[in-house]
């Protein structure tokens, strides 16, 4: 079976080759240039990336762009940083394609301090615990590399495009009463800087998105699956 792979890039041209070069066979990496100004899509392209250009700014269009042109069955999404090792994709692919999950989110596990800072991590933890409670869904982390099939996801109408889609996935999925699930996967210091936790504006951002996903989300639909 053929899993598209979903990658939102913005200026990664000194990561694309590491990643691209460990995406297992029978995954097919689309590359989703959000704006770069550097070469990552044509570094995506001489790599064999299908690439497809998201001109709206922001993370969350171009994870749904990518989701709107893959056409496998089941689709994963990964950041296009270095930071996760696509060898490790079928971790979280294989609980979907045997019907042991509906939504599987890689629990990154830090190889290293510089890999996940100290403010992210406890960030992450926090928002994990909100997420605990408001789920039922024994989810630890709210992790960047996942799978899922892709009808089901086109279903939820996901409609936030910046960095709350992951939340709203998540969110949405368990209204549904989706199998949220987790599977270790190492997390490894990223190429170049952080566009979220590397600047402070980026990660007030995020938390603000966020925090408009974690309230529109409606919670009597939440509390139903519990």
């Amino acid at each position: 079976m053929k899993i598209d792979v979903v990658l939102p890039c913005l200026n990664e041209e000194t990561a694309l080759p590491w990643v691209l070069e460990r995406m297992p066979r029978g995954y097919r990496p689309i590359v989703v240039d959000n704006g770069s100004t550097d070469r990552s899509a044509e570094i995506a392209a001489e790599f064999g990336a299908w690439v497809v250009t998201e001109p709206r700014p922001g993370f969350g269009a171009a994870c749904h762009a990518g989701l709107l042109a893959a056409t496998s069955e089941i689709v994963c999404f990964m950041d296009a940083d270095a930071s996760l090792d696509p060898r490790q994709l079928p971790s979280v692919a294989e609980p979907v394609r045997e019907d042991r999950g509906d939504l599987v989110l890689g629990r990154r596990v830090p190889r290293s301090a510089a890999a996940w800072p100290v403010h992210a991590r406890a960030g992450n933890a926090v928002l994990a615990a909100s997420l605990r409670r408001r789920t039922g869904a024994r989810l630890y982390d709210l992790g960047p590399m996942r799978a899922a099939r892709r009808a089901g996801l086109l279903g939820l109408n996901l409609t936030d495009r910046r960095f709350g889609y992951p939340l709203e996935m998540v969110l949405r999925a368990a209204a549904a009463g989706w199998r949220i699930t987790e599977a270790r996967v190492d997390y490894l210091p990223r190429a170049g800087r952080s566009k979220v936790t590397g600047t402070v504006r980026g990660t007030l951002r995020a938390i603000g998105d966020m925090r408009r996903v974690m309230g529109n989300v409606p919670g009597k639909a939440l509390e139903k699956t519990a």
